[in-house]
């Protein structure tokens, strides 16, 4: 079923990991794909990965912590395919790995520059274009760490908390204008951002922080986002909707 059928997307950070995944099971669903990062050897090959299995889209480099970078994707997207639908939100960085009082300024700079304003930006662009095409849907990738705190990320968890408030208040916004806003909160998935940054012995002492029993796979989180962003459902906008292996439960 082509859930997605003549609907046109962003994603960002879909160059691997989490968004390439949104990326293909939109372009599955029928949905035209506007595939964004700002690495342009992954981004590329997602768009191959796409095409080869028969759906349609393209590549546009962009950095999402920067505000002309996002209007020009939004840009770029409506004039390719004519229209926007729907945009997932989902390019991130880790940050430092330090207490508050040893944070370093740009580190906290930074991640608060991709992982929050970077989706405001996207927002601010998106949101336009959406009401041009009669509505929409707006995906933002949080984390468990909206929610919770963790050692040591204090920027991560400020952004993540922060998105969520960002995503509510475009709910009140915007919902009665038929945008819809949500927020994914998934917990440790195997990406390559955790993968290439963590040792065997820490990649197994966050498994057992989750009562699964495992990580969770990009896909997972990939088909939380697609049914989101259909119109089953519909009546949802403003939540927050975790995919945690049961992190939250603790």
């Amino acid at each position: 079923m082509e859930l997605l059928k003549g609907k046109v997307a962003i994603v960002t950070g879909a160059a691997r990991g989490i968004g390439r995944s949104v990326a293909q099971l939109y372009a599955e669903a029928g949905a035209k794909v506007a595939v964004s990062d700002l690495e342009k050897e992954g981004g590329e090959e997602t768009v191959e990965q796409i095409k080869a299995a028969g759906g349609e889209a393209f590549f546009v480099q962009a950095d999402a912590g920067k505000a002309e970078d996002n209007e020009q994707l939004v840009k770029a997207t409506v004039e390719r395919y004519g229209a926007l639908h729907i945009a997932c939100n989902n390019a991130g960085i880790g940050g430092p790995q330090a207490p508050v009082g040893e944070t370093p300024i740009d580190g906290w700079d930074n991640v608060i520059r991709v992982n929050l304003s970077g989706p405001f930006y996207g927002m601010r662009y998106q949101i336009p274009a959406m009401l041009e095409a009669g509505g929409g849907v707006i995906i933002n990738m949080a984390s468990i760490l909206g929610q919770v705190g963790f050692e040591g990320a204090a920027g991560y968890v400020a952004a993540k908390h922060g998105l969520l408030g960002l995503t509510r208040n475009a709910a009140l916004e915007y919902s009665a204008q038929g945008i819809r806003t949500l927020a994914v909160g998934p917990a440790f998935i195997k990406t390559p951002l955790l993968t290439e940054n963590l040792s065997e012995e820490q990649l197994g002492q966050l498994q057992q922080l989750h009562p699964i029993g495992r990580l969770g796979e990009s896909k997972e989180v990939a088909e939380l986002v697609l049914w989101l962003s259909s119109d089953k459902a519909s009546f949802m906008s403003g939540a927050y909707v975790p995919v945690d292996g049961g992190y939250l439960s603790r």
